[in-house]
């Protein structure tokens, strides 16, 4: 499957965690885990470029369960990326098209 990035299976991202990982095309991602579903996005906030995460793979908010940008409290829904509080409010994450291949690994199209 030429243009696919495998990243991982879906158990090794715990049910609304996430994972970020460096695409072969130079592109920081992070997927995020909502039971079956997965979703994936640049790691990059809309508001200033920054990275989303404050360590490693830290990406969801403990308080909300929303995507937070640690930068600038920015918080985004996981299903779409709308920026739903924050300095980018009404802006969203740039999505990663994102398919489960039928063993389970989560696959980064191009």
């Amino acid at each position: 499957m030429s243009g696919q990035d495998v990243l991982c299976l879906v158990s090794d991202i715990e049910d609304g965690e996430a994972k970020g990982f460096a695409l072969a095309d130079g592109r920081d991602i992070f997927v995020v885990r909502e039971g079956d579903a997965v979703y994936g996005y640049v790691n990059s906030c809309p508001h200033q470029g920054s990275p989303l995460d404050w360590t490693p793979d830290k990406f969801i908010s403990d308080d909300t369960g929303q995507i937070l940008c640690a930068t600038h409290g920015a918080l985004f829904e996981i299903t779409d990326g709308a920026c739903v509080s924050g300095p980018c409010e009404g802006d969203r994450l740039t999505p990663v098209p994102l398919l489960i291949d039928g063993s389970g690994r989560i696959r980064a199209r191009a």
